[in-house]
């Protein structure tokens, strides 16, 4: 029971984001059954000082320094052994005290530590759906050795994960099909998505996100990851993966089984219920979580994809398809190009365009090894930047 004697350790990559500050208020609902046991940042000094001092992790990790006078007086107040730069990451999660790690660190830049914490044979509560994207064959033959438990944070993967309790096997399931909010410009005519600025794409009318994953969700290069996610994580051919506009971002995902039964999870738009159920899973327990008000009225919309407008999702259904190679590569590409934007550089379309011409252009390799797909990763980026002319 979650109330017994046993305390889990958690440690939380990426814990001043959007993820990790929804997971500290998780655990502090939660109570002592879990412990904050490390936690880690890049930039976001301030708001990781205020971390320290509050939960007063045993460790601590920022990425993005050699030093910081401000972190390091905290910490030895907190009596937190602080240290920093990004190899510290790894042996964070390899730590025998570490019971789960929360990957919550956006892009790329969380592989390592996560597929460290996979090696451990520990709980890995996944919000970087990078790691899977990138390197899913390692990482899911990697867990099957260690015994170590993937456990989806992304709401998309978390309510697959529980309609999937209601069948026996994956040999019941018809089709996953992942719900998409279509993102901030859904409403925009698509001759005019050219002139979207970064403040448009930004706007996002439903969740409140990193401004990356934002972006993402604009061009459905958030679904695209999903779908090679999806694959891996459930053990899914991608004919069985399907993808529809649900505006209101109330029903999470459905899994239809074989038999014609749908079963969907709903609940208000809040990471902090998939975060929770990834953390106390089999068990549910009373959280932060926002709840339905069953007394007022309200209604679900949803409908197909339209592909010519959001090219970037045929792309996750092509690399979901092709594995090997293309995942890292369609990243690492979208990644450089996401940057491009938001740093004023390329228009909003040209994002799945170069994603593409980079995506057709790599040598294709379908048993890479982790080396190579590192390599193709600053590959991808550099190329992008080059087709783009930046």
């Amino acid at each position: 029971m979650l109330g017994s004697s046993t305390r889990r350790n958690v440690a939380i990559l990426g814990s001043t984001g959007s993820i990790g500050c929804s997971t500290l208020e998780v655990l502090e609902g939660l109570g002592e059954s879990f412990r904050v046991w490390a936690i880690s940042a890049h930039q976001q000094v301030d708001v990781f000082a205020k971390q320290i001092a509050k939960f007063k992790p045993e460790h601590a990790v920022l990425t993005g320094a050699v030093e910081n006078r401000a972190v390091s007086e905290v910490a030895s107040t907190s009596g937190t052994t602080v240290r920093f730069g990004s190899e510290h990451l790894t042996r964070i999660a390899a730590a025998p005290e570490v019971d789960i790690v929360v990957a919550a660190i956006v892009g790329s830049a969380g592989l390592e530590s996560a597929l460290e914490t996979v090696r451990q044979g520990k709980t890995l509560a996944l919000a970087n759906k990078e790691a899977l994207v990138v390197a899913g064959p390692i990482m899911t033959e990697l867990a099957k050795t260690s015994g170590a438990t993937l456990m989806p944070i992304d709401s998309e993967h978390s309510a697959i994960f529980q309609a999937l309790q209601s069948g026996r096997s994956v040999s019941e399931v018809k089709r996953v099909i992942l719900t998409a909010s279509g993102g901030s410009l859904r409403a925009w005519p698509r001759e005019k998505l050219p002139l979207a600025t970064v403040d448009d794409a930004l706007a996002h009318p439903t969740w409140a996100m990193g401004r990356k994953i934002t972006i993402d969700s604009a061009t459905m290069m958030n679904k695209a990851l999903e779908v090679i996610e999806a694959k891996w994580l459930f053990g899914l051919d991608p004919s069985k993966i399907s993808v529809v506009i649900h505006p209101q971002s109330i029903i999470h995902s459905m899994v239809e089984f074989v038999d014609g039964s749908v079963i969907a999870q709903l609940s208000p738009p809040d990471m902090r219920l998939p975060i929770q159920y990834a953390l106390t899973f089999p068990e549910r327990h009373a959280g932060p979580a926002r709840k339905f008000d069953w007394s007022e009225s309200f209604s679900f919309d949803w409908a197909p994809v339209d592909f010519e407008r959001y090219p970037a999702l045929s792309l996750g259904f092509e690399v979901a398809s092709a594995g090997g190679t293309s995942g890292s590569v369609l990243n690492g590409a979208n990644e450089a190009a996401v940057d491009l934007f938001l740093n004023h550089k390329i228009a909003f379309t040209e994002i799945a365009t170069l994603a593409k011409k980079v995506l057709d252009y790599h040598d294709f390799d379908p048993s890479p090894t982790l080396k190579q797909l590192m390599d193709l990763d600053q590959w991808a980026r550099k190329e992008t930047n080059r087709i783009a002319g930046c």
